[in-house]
């Protein structure tokens, strides 16, 4: 499974996800092998965690698909239609902060000497989620260029974000500070990183390279699961959850990602988002711009007639 889920390139964390419900489904039906198996056991597998295991209709619909992609992609058997116990799905409210709660809680955030608070401002700042401000490489800022390119986002796409500006000269601290700790593994030979898919053989020298380095590496050397070579990671995603949760009173880190998207005009016909961290007004967006009217555009009335909302043009 783990070398069918690797040729289609999933990620490592639903790699991890997808064996673990397989292995508790195997372990569930008293370690019968698969192809033994069916949708009979599939939906009573279904049915124990919603009845039994009161999980929630997320979790029940990963173990759902983590089980699908083991008999149709693993051992190529369709398992038909299943009729287990599902659970229902709530509808919950998001969690909104105000500005003045955004700022509080950036302000509290402390933590591997001002690089926990670095990395909230830019969860907050560029709409950034953890796991793609954690594998933030050195080449991926452009400070002249004010921006951040994030590579294999959600789905697998890149996107571009402005820097905010109240984060500017942190980041260049942080640049400066990765420059000097590379130089220092340089010197100890343990320079290295992980590069993804198949660039190293494509550069064999890429991975020893400052601007495919991490730039919230983490302070201890690590040893890859996959390769157990050893090198320097980006820090623990679960250290940056702790910190912003001990600064903004268990706040999690998707909150502050989402806040800069759900701020809706507030009195004063202000955006709602503290004017600092904009690098444009919203009037300045190209889409903002009205669309005009053109001769071709124009519509006629029901008679046939022209209307005098363009020129007439004879073909």
């Amino acid at each position: 499974m783990r070398q069918v889920l690797r040729v289609r390139h999933y990620s490592p964390r639903t790699e991890t996800c997808y064996v673990h419900w397989a292995r508790h489904f195997i372990l569930y039906h008293h370690k019968r092998h698969p192809r033994d198996m069916g949708a009979v056991e599939v939906e009573q597998f279904l049915t124990h965690l919603a009845v039994h295991g009161h999980v929630s209709a997320s979790t029940q619909n990963q173990a759902l698909n983590a089980l699908l992609f083991l008999y149709q992609q693993v051992l190529e058997i369709e398992l038909g239609r299943l009729d287990a116990v599902r659970a229902r799905r709530p509808k919950h409210l998001p969690v909104v902060l105000a500005p003045k709660e955004i700022a509080a809680v950036l302000g509290h955030v402390t933590g591997a000497d001002g690089v926990f608070a670095l990395m909230a401002r830019l969860l907050y700042g560029c709409s950034l989620r953890l796991m793609e401000c954690c594998r933030v490489r050195v080449h991926d800022v452009q400070p002249a260029r004010e921006q951040i390119v994030v590579r294999g986002g959600k789905g697998d796409k890149d996107r571009v974000v402005m820097l905010p500006q109240t984060a500017s000269a942190a980041l260049e601290q942080q640049l400066q500070w990765r420059r000097w700790l590379h130089e220092r593994d340089l010197a100890r030979g343990v320079a290295r990183v992980e590069l993804p898919d198949a660039l190293e053989r494509k550069y064999p020298r890429a991975a020893q390279e400052l601007g495919w380095q991490f730039l919230f590496a983490s302070r201890q050397l690590s040893y890859c699961p996959r390769t157990g070579r050893q090198g320097r990671h980006h820090v623990y995603p679960a250290s940056v959850q702790r910190a912003v949760a001990a600064g903004g009173h268990d706040v999690v880190c998707r909150v502050l990602t989402a806040a800069q998207q759900s701020f809706r005009p507030l009195s004063g016909g202000g955006s709602g988002c503290p004017s600092e961290w904009r690098k444009t007004a919203p009037d300045a967006h190209p889409r903002s711009k009205p669309r005009h009217a053109t001769a071709r555009s124009a519509r006629r009335p029901r008679d046939g007639s022209r209307t005098s909302a363009g020129p007439s043009h004879a073909r």
